[in-house]
């Protein structure tokens, strides 16, 4: 898979997800930096956090937030933290299975 910085239409949607969440000051300004991996999931818009952390294991989630997508299916975001308390992944799955068209703007 192909690194890359988050769109501005992830960030927002990281940053909108986190808004009034405790103790993530943190990650909200890791959040520029991120790399990121998109997942083999359809195209629903799953990404995995890219770390030099060897033996990586999910852990808690952090903020989740169901949203509609442009066709007006819902889609759930879920943005889950490693065992560590580093951003792990961002899993997106939209109602109806099909790939994602757009994240709204937050």
């Amino acid at each position: 898979m192909e690194k890359r910085l988050l769109t501005l239409l992830e960030l927002g949607l990281l940053i909108y997800m986190l808004r009034g969440k405790p103790n993530v000051e943190r990650i909200l300004a890791l959040l520029p930096a991120a790399e990121v991996e998109e997942m083999d999931d359809g195209g629903m818009g799953s990404l995995r956090f890219v770390s030099n952390k060897q033996n990586r294991r999910l852990g808690k989630i952090v903020a989740e937030l169901w949203y509609k997508d442009v066709d007006e299916v819902p889609v759930l975001a879920s943005l889950y933290l490693d065992t560590e308390g580093d951003l792990y992944e961002l899993d997106s799955w939209k109602a109806d299975s099909t790939p994602l068209k757009r994240i709204p703007n937050f």
